[in-house]
C-alpha cells in the first residue's frame, strides 16, 4: 500500500484472515480503551523517516520504468534485509489502517464494490483455455516462459474482448428497440465467463456421401436383431 500510494493510486485489497486484522497506530498515540482489542500502537515513526529516501528511490525507479514486477519484488526483499527496511512496512500499516477504518469498515457500498470487482477478476480462469501440461522440454528458459505466459494471456484477453463485443451488441440492440437497460444492471456483469465458448472446436463429418450405405447397414443390423 505504501508503494501504491506514492505511485499515485490507492490499493484497495480484500485481506485474508480479516477477523485477525488490527488497526495500527503510531507509538506516540494512546489507544482508547474501547479500541484496545482491535488496535495496536506499534508503528515506528522513526523507521518511516529513516527509510523514506530509499523508499522514494524505489518508487522513482518503478515510475521511470527501470524496474519491472520481478525486479521490484527482489528490491523489496533486499530492502527488508537492510536497516531501513521497516520504513515502508510501517507506512503501509498506517495506510492500511486508514483504508480499513475510513473506507472498508464504514462504507458498505464501497466494500461491496471491491468484492464484486475482485470476484470478477478472479473468475478469469485461464485453465479453461489450456488445461494440458507443458512438456518437460518446454518452459525451461526465460524466453520460453515469457512466450508461453504471453500467449496464454493473449488468448484469455481475446475471449474477454469477444464476450465484451457480443454483450455490447445485445445492449445496443435492446436500447435501439426501446427496451429499458439501466447502467446499474450492467455494473455487476463481467465479460469473463467462458461457458458460451467452445474451446475445442467443432468436428464436422461429411456423412451425406455415405448416408445411403450407413442407413442400409443400420436397417440390416436392426432386422437381424429382430430375427
Amino acid at each position: 500500500m505504501a508503494v501504491a500510494k506514492l505511485l499515485g493510486f490507492d490499493l484497495c485489497a480484500r485481506l485474508h484472515n480479516f477477523a485477525e486484522r488490527k488497526l495500527y497506530l503510531p507509538r506516540s498515540l494512546a489507544i482508547p480503551e474501547s479500541l484496545e482489542r482491535i488496535a495496536a500502537a506499534k508503528v515506528s515513526e522513526t523507521a518511516i523517516i529513516s527509510g523514506w529516501d530509499e523508499l522514494l528511490r524505489l518508487v522513482a525507479s518503478i515510475r521511470g520504468g527501470c524496474l519491472g514486477q520481478g525486479r521490484t519484488r527482489q528490491a523489496r526483499q533486499r530492502c527488508r534485509r537492510q536497516s531501513h527496511a521497516p520504513g515502508s512496512d510501517e507506512l503501509g500499516k498506517l495506510l492500511r489502517t486508514l483504508f480499513l477504518s475510513g473506507d472498508y469498515y464504514t462504507n458498505e457500498e464501497f466494500r461491496r464494490e471491491i468484492h464484486t470487482l475482485l470476484n470478477r477478476g478472479e473468475s478469469v480462469h485461464q485453465r479453461a483455455i489450456y488445461y494440458g501440461l507443458i512438456s518437460p522440454e518446454r518452459g525451461r528458459r526465460r524466453e520460453e516462459m515469457k512466450a508461453i505466459s504471453g500467449s496464454h494471456a493473449l488468448l484469455t484477453n481475446i475471449v474477454i474482448a469477444w464476450n465484451t463485443m457480443k454483450m455490447q451488441q445485445v445492449v445496443d440492440r435492446w436500447r435501439k428497440d426501446t427496451h429499458p437497460v439501466k447502467d446499474d444492471w450492467l455494473r455487476p456483469m463481467g465479460p469473463v465467463h467462458f461457458a458460451n465458448v467452445n474451446f475445442r472446436g467443432t468436428m464436422a463429418f461429411k456423412v451425406e456421401r455415405f448416408a445411403e450405405v450407413l442407413l442400409y447397414r443400420s436397417s440390416r443390423a436392426r432386422s437381424g436383431a429382430d430375427a
